[in-house]
């Protein structure tokens, strides 16, 4: 369903796709609305309920770098779709902490479109 830098990715939970239009709008002296649309950028707002600490560890390190490549379902375009990304702030709970192990819940990050 996902790959960065080409390696799939566990399935998340939740898989939402932000389509955000970038513009510059203003009113002219008519006060007719003007709209210069400059580009169109997704948004992957991604979550999973649970990983384990070595999936964790691997998802985290893949999305590190500034910017990585993307494949992922489009929505408008029905089919697979690759762009570049970069990663938002990451947030990662923990269940608990039993015999030495611990368990990761609740892990969510954003990929936005360079």
């Amino acid at each position: 369903m996902l790959k960065i830098n080409g390696a799939d990715i566990p399935a998340p939970s939740d898989f939402i796709v932000g389509i955000m239009d970038i513009s510059k709008a203003e009113r002219n002296a008519a006060g007719t609305m003007v709209i210069d649309r400059i580009a169109t950028k997704r948004k992957l707002e991604l979550s999973w309920k649970y990983l384990s600490k070595e999936d964790v560890s691997w998802v985290l390190n893949l999305v590190s770098p500034v910017f990585f490549e993307v494949e992922y379902i489009d929505p408008q375009d029905n089919a697979k779709r690759t762009g570049v990304f970069y990663c938002g702030d990451r947030s990662i709970g923990t269940l608990d902490y039993k015999n030495g192990v611990i368990r990761y819940k609740d892990i969510k990050f954003n990929l936005i479109e360079r």
